[in-house]
């Protein structure tokens, strides 16, 4: 994927305000259909922890409308503190060609993975399934699938779902030396929102424990002679 740089702009999408005086900003990101209510719920949930929620579902993303969907959405890569990723066996809208023919949510994680955002990846099993499936039959990894159609097809919509999920994993790297390479399976929204619900609580305890503990040395109680 070639990286593009968004041009200037005064609309206000960054996380450079300082961790203490604001909220966490996480964006969700994701195809919609088939998954709203998912995602109605996933929102709630990162909310009521105390994160600011960048999720274009629900029209929280800061959009300058200067600029492309692509670009938004990159430049809100760019600036969100943490990234949550959905992968599902819809492929999404948005489509380049220029770019290489990826989806809005493919270039988001993407972009998220260039970029070593701190990261959770859900996939649905579904996505995982279909290419366990085409392993066994001898069929991994892109170069071995070209002919391969997937339409009207209800399960998986488009084999580049498989290759975002594979992307996420590193499938292409040796396994010594993958990092940052978890996706968690998900069969339903509950097994989606537990993981959720453990990964980000999780987060804030750490950050309130280290802010509590360990402040900045501009913030540390000076020594008394």
């Amino acid at each position: 994927m070639t990286k593009r740089r968004s041009p200037a702009t005064s609309v206000s999408a960054t996380a450079s305000t300082p961790p203490a005086k604001r909220r966490p900003i996480v964006m969700v990101s994701s195809t919609v259909y088939g998954i709203e209510d998912f995602l109605d719920l996933t929102y709630v949930l990162l909310d009521g922890l105390g994160y600011e929620v960048w999720m274009s579902h629900k029209g929280t993303m800061p959009v300058d409308p200067k600029l492309s969907n692509f670009d938004n959405c990159e430049r809100c890569v760019n600036n969100c503190d943490l990234f949550l990723g959905i992968i599902t066996p819809q492929y999404g809208t948005g489509v380049d060609k220029k770019s290489g023919g990826v989806s809005i949510t493919h270039r988001e994680i993407s972009e998220a993975i260039s970029q070593q955002k701190s990261r959770w990846i859900l996939a649905h099993d579904h996505v995982v399934f279909a290419r366990a499936f085409l392993n066994k039959l001898q069929l991994a990894g892109k170069p071995a699938r070209p002919k391969l159609t997937l339409a009207d097809n209800r399960i998986l919509d488009d084999l580049r779902c498989i290759e975002l999920y594979e992307e996420v994993i590193q499938a292409a790297t040796p396994l010594p030396d993958r990092v940052g390479n978890w996706a968690q399976t998900f069969r339903s929204p509950d097994e989606g929102q537990i993981f959720v619900l453990a990964q980000f609580s999780r987060y804030l305890e750490a950050h309130a424990f280290l802010k509590d503990n360990f402040p900045p040395a501009s913030q540390a109680p000076r020594s008394t002679p």
